[in-house]
């Protein structure tokens, strides 16, 4: 046949009782003596398309052995496939004018041809859209169907199709969701292996820059590079701790997720976004010196800067209030805008950092944080897209390589922290210069002397 159906799924037990009874219905009902449900199974896409018994009545060990049951199949699976639309009418939509002359290709038409051939044969496809799934077939020898019976019949027949697919598509989840837990396996196999061999190299790193370290003396210059290099390290190590606890979270979550005829549980959808996720599973709040925050980004953000060719500029008030925050999504934050500003600012620009910016409104009072550049500035149509992740925008058709999530990452932690974001494209900030620059700046709660810091978690 020229539809392809998909791979066979076995019929649940649910499903053979449901037609087991509904043949039970045709048999002490409307005195049919013979009645089966047939599903289609197609062994390769293109081939051949067989006809499997799930009930019958009465049971036969070998159903298909029976030549004289099953000799109209054939016939009438090609009329049925090829008249398609015509068997989907409803039989009771007709009148009970038996005796009138019907259409060649009519559903009476085919069960007048039948019942000549099969003692009152009655053939029904089980649908699904345009695709055969499967067939109803009852038969009765002492009388002819009349019209009512037909209907009750067809009825008969919508509630085992409609069970029919409901079962397949039961099964069908079920094979997805034993494949994609399969997948989660090798993947997490996969990330095991990934982050051992991250971990050896990482460690190794860590050890050779604290041996360094001891070759400076205090007032070597050289001495903050290498503090750099460890404090990045750190950093890389805790960022892989915590992958690897939220790795072990999800696959416990998926361990626990079950699917059957009766029940279906999954695990319940996390409220935490993914960029806390990065952080642990909470994200407190408290009060926070930006200055120590900033500092050794500015270190590394200098050594950066010096290498491409960038100007670099910092200013940082030594007695800056605290603010209401978490470190280590403050620290992610500013990494992340000063990234993007050394990023796409080419050589010979200039980052700009500026702390201390103070603003009150009917919310409070804020520090503001500025990461300015002279780079390429942020197109007007990019502004709505700007912080949604994967979004890069004109940046996507450049060379300058990214994933799109430092942004969205920002803003999300920088919400989660109730702060505020700012964006001002073009800056202005080198009138000299024909790129329009771009300024982020970061506002957060300002926490007055003597004033301790909302215990608040997201």
């Amino acid at each position: 046949m020229s539809h392809s159906h998909p791979l066979f799924i076995p019929p649940s037990s649910e499903l053979i009782a449901l037609c087991q009874s509904q043949i039970a219905l045709l048999t002490q009902w409307l005195k049919a003596d013979w009645s089966a449900v047939y599903l289609t199974k197609e062994i390769l896409e293109g081939s051949d398309t067989h006809l499997i018994p799930i009930a019958v009545y009465p049971q036969t060990d070998s159903v298909w052995e029976s030549g004289n049951r099953l000799s109209i199949l054939p016939e009438v699976w090609n009329r049925v496939t090829s008249s398609m639309p015509l068997l989907l009418g409803s039989s009771s939509e007709n009148s009970d004018r038996a005796d009138e002359e019907k259409e060649p290709d009519s559903p009476q038409s085919l069960w007048k041809d039948s019942s000549t051939k099969e003692q009152n044969q009655m053939v029904f496809p089980l649908m699904d859209e345009d695709r055969v799934m499967g067939l109803l077939v009852t038969r009765r020898k002492d009388r002819q169907w009349k019209q009512k019976e037909l209907g009750q019949i067809e009825k008969i027949a919508k509630t085992i199709e409609l069970a029919s697919l409901l079962d397949r598509r039961q099964g069908w989840y079920e094979q997805q969701l034993s494949q994609q837990a399969r997948i989660h396996r090798l993947q997490r196999d996969r990330l095991d292996s990934l982050l051992h061999q991250l971990r050896n190299p990482l460690t190794a790193l860590r050890t050779f820059g604290k041996l360094l370290l001891k070759r400076f003396m205090p007032d070597d210059r050289n001495r903050s590079v290498i503090q750099g290099i460890l404090r990045e390290g750190d950093r890389l190590q805790e960022l892989l701790q915590e992958f690897e606890n939220d790795l072990d979270a999800t696959h416990t979550n998926i361990n626990s997720l079950t699917l059957d005829a009766n029940t279906l549980s999954l695990p319940e959808a996390s409220s935490v976004s993914d960029s806390s996720l990065l952080l642990g599973n909470s994200l407190s709040l408290e009060a926070i010196s930006v200055k120590d925050i900033l500092e050794p980004l500015l270190v590394s953000a200098g050594a950066i800067a010096q290498e491409r060719g960038i100007n670099f500029e910092s200013n940082l008030p030594a007695n800056l209030p605290p603010v209401q925050a978490n470190s280590r999504a403050l620290r992610e934050v500013l990494s992340n805008l000063i990234d993007n500003a050394l990023k796409y600012t080419p050589a010979g620009g200039k980052v700009q950092i500026v702390a201390g910016l103070e603003r009150t409104d009917a919310t409070g009072t804020w520090q503001g944080i500025a990461v300015g550049d002279t780079g390429y500035g942020i197109p007007p149509q990019d502004l709505e897209h700007l912080f949604e992740r994967h979004y890069r925008g004109v940046q996507a058709r450049g060379d300058i390589p990214g994933t799109g999530l430092g942004l969205a990452i920002a803003k999300e932690l920088i919400e989660q922290m109730q702060g505020k974001i700012d964006l001002i494209s073009p800056n202005n900030l080198n009138p000299n210069n024909t790129l329009p620059g771009s300024t982020f700046i970061v506002w957060l709660s300002a926490i007055a002397q003597g004033e301790v810091a909302k215990p608040i978690a997201t």
